[in-house]
C-alpha cells in the first residue's frame, strides 16, 4: 500500500452490494481503487472498486466531484471496446452509519495487473511498440465514437493479466460537440499539448480536441520508447515552460536518439506545435503506421521490463493527479508563458475579482457578495463604467452553497441597453476555482453568487446563456 493517504479509506472486508473490499490497489486526489471479490452465484469474481467520495464533501467539491463521476459512468456506460476498461456496474452506497462513505459513488471495474506507470520504474518495457499499438487502438476506438480522453498518461494505461493494456479513468473525458468537446480544467503538464497550457476556461470548462490526445500519446510514446520526456527539463516545470517555448518557435523539439528507426517521425507529427499540424494525424491513421512498424502478426509476448533503466527519470511523478487536485485553484497560475505577466495572484481569498485588462492585469475590483449596480451601488467600480472587463477569476475559498458568480451588462441582474434578442441573457458565469479572459468587449454592472452555472433554476431572472468565456 502507498504511503500516500487514500481519498477514500475504506476498511478491508467492507460489502458493497455482492462485493467485497480486499487490498488497496491505487489512489487519487478523485478517488481510491481497492481489490474485490464476489462469491454466490458460482465460482468467485474479481474486480476492482473505484470509490469516488460524492456524498462526503461540501457542495462546493460536490458539484465538481459528481461531474469527474458522471462523465466515467456515462462514456463506461456507452461505450464498448477491446482496448478501454470494461464496467461491470456503477453502485452508490448507502451506509449512515458510516458518513464517511455514505453517498460514495463506486465503480465496478475490471481488475488489471499493474499500470504503465508501475510498468515503466523498472525500465523500459520489453515489448514497448506492440504496447503502444494497443495504447494507440484503444486511444482511436475512442476517437471513432467521438469522445476525447483528456488525460492519457501511463498511470490511465492498465495492463491487464495476460499482458495486454486498456485505457482507463475518464473521469476528464468529454464528447465531441463537432470539433471541439468540454473538459474540466485539469490537465497533467507533462501531457498537456501547447494550446492548453493557459486556456481560456467558460463555464462548461476548457475547449479540447481530439488532438490533443495526440499530443499527449506523443509524449507518452517518446517516455515508453526512451524512458525520457521528448521536451528537457529535470522537473515538469521547467519541461512546461520548454513547451511552450517551442510553441513559440524559443525551443526546438530534440528528439532522443534512443528512438527506433520509423518511430521518430511518428512521435514528432504527434507533437506538432499548434492543433492545425496536429490534426492531420488522426488515431487510426497513427494505428495504421503502429502495426506497419510493429508487424500486425507479431507474437506477444509477456510485458516485463528491459534492464535498461530511463535515461532521465528525475521530476518523473514531479506532479501528481494528487497534487494537481490540491493545487487546482492555482494550477492556472503556475503555469504562465514566457515573456507573458498573470495578475490573477491580486484576487483575496473567497472574493470574485474583474480586470480591466487580459491575464488578471490592469485595474482590479473585487467583491465577496453580489453587487446590483457596480457603478451606484455600496461597492463601486469606477473604471467598469466607461471600460470594458477583459478577464474574471472566481477566488471561491469560502462558500458551500453559492459557488459560481454569474455577471450581466445591467444593473440589478437584468441586461438594459441591449440589443432585443439578449434581453434575456446574462453576459456569462465563472464557475468556482476558475479564471480566464473574456471573449468580446462587455460592459459588465453587476453580478451575482449562484450554485451553479449550468442551473437554470440557479437564480430567478436572466437565463443561463452560453459561455462568454
Amino acid at each position: 500500500m502507498t504511503a500516500q493517504p487514500y481519498a477514500v479509506t475504506v476498511p478491508r472486508g467492507y460489502r458493497v452490494g455482492s462485493w467485497e473490499v480486499r487490498e488497496p490497489l491505487a489512489s487519487g486526489s478523485f478517488g481510491s481503487v481497492y481489490g474485490a471479490r464476489r462469491t454466490g452465484d458460482g465460482a468467485p469474481r474479481r474486480a476492482a472498486l473505484k470509490f469516488l467520495p460524492t456524498g462526503t464533501h461540501t457542495p462546493r467539491q460536490l458539484n465538481h466531484l459528481r461531474e469527474l463521476a458522471e462523465r466515467e459512468v456515462e462514456l463506461l456506460s456507452r461505450l464498448r471496446a477491446p482496448r478501454l476498461i470494461r464496467m461491470y456496474e456503477a453502485l452508490t452506497v448507502d451506509d449512515p452509519e458510516h458518513p464517511e462513505l455514505d453517498g460514495a459513488t463506486v465503480l465496478v471495474l475490471e481488475e488489471a495487473r499493474t499500470s504503465l506507470d508501475a510498468l515503466l520504474d523498472s525500465g523500459v518495457p520489453a515489448q514497448a511498440p506492440e504496447l503502444l499499438a494497443e495504447v494507440c487502438e484503444g486511444l482511436a476506438q475512442l476517437h471513432d465514437a467521438g469522445w476525447v480522453h483528456g488525460d492519457l498518461k501511463p498511470a490511465n494505461v492498465l495492463v491487464m493479466a495476460d499482458g495486454s493494456v486498456r485505457l482507463g479513468d475518464f473521469s476528464m473525458a468529454a464528447e465531441l460537440e463537432g470539433t471541439h468537446a468540454y473538459a474540466p480544467a485539469f490537465s497533467t503538464p507533462d501531457y498537456t499539448p501547447p494550446e492548453l497550457v493557459w486556456p481560456e476556461v467558460g463555464e462548461r470548462g476548457r475547449q479540447i480536441r481530439a488532438s490533443a490526445d495526440i499530443w499527449a500519446f506523443g509524449v507518452l510514446a517518446h517516455v515508453v520508447l526512451t524512458g525520457s520526456y521528448p521536451l528537457p527539463g529535470g522537473t515538469a516545470a521547467v519541461r512546461r515552460d520548454a513547451t511552450v517555448r517551442y510553441a513559440l518557435g524559443e525551443e526546438e523539439l530534440r528528439l532522443s536518439p534512443q528512438l527506433p528507426d520509423g518511430w521518430r517521425a511518428l512521435v514528432r507529427d504527434c507533437l506538432a506545435a499548434t492543433h492545425q499540424e496536429r490534426s492531420a494525424h488522426q488515431a487510426r491513421a497513427l494505428l495504421g503506421r503502429i502495426r506497419r512498424l510493429t508487424g500486425a502478426a507479431r507474437t506477444r509476448r509477456p510485458l516485463l521490463p528491459s534492464r535498461r533503466k530511463p535515461s532521465r527519470r528525475a521530476g518523473w511523478a514531479a506532479l501528481s493527479s494528487a497534487a494537481v487536485f490540491a493545487a487546482a485553484a492555482t494550477v492556472y497560475a503556475l503555469w504562465p508563458e514566457p515573456s507573458v505577466t498573470y495578475g490573477y495572484h491580486r484576487c483575496p481569498a473567497g472574493e470574485v475579482c474583474f480586470f480591466s485588462d487580459v491575464n488578471g492585469n490592469g485595474e482590479m475590483c473585487h467583491w465577496a457578495g453580489d453587487d446590483d449596480d457596480w457603478l451606484r451601488g455600496r461597492t463601486r467600480c469606477a473604471w467598469s463604467g466607461d471600460r470594458p472587463v477583459k478577464s474574471v477569476f472566481n477566488n471561491n475559498q469560502e462558500r458551500t452553497k453559492e459557488i459560481s458568480v454569474a455577471y450581466w451588462r445591467g444593473p440589478g441582474f437584468v441586461p438594459t441597453g441591449v440589443e432585443p434578442e439578449r434581453d434575456s441573457e446574462r453576459a456569462g458565469c465563472t464557475s468556482v476555482n476558475q479564471q480566464g479572459n473574456l471573449k468580446g468587449d462587455y460592459k459588465l454592472r453587476s453580478h451575482s453568487w449562484i450554485p451553479r452555472c449550468d442551473a437554470e433554476d440557479a437564480h430567478p431572472g436572466p437565463t443561463v446563456s452560453e459561455s462568454n468565456l
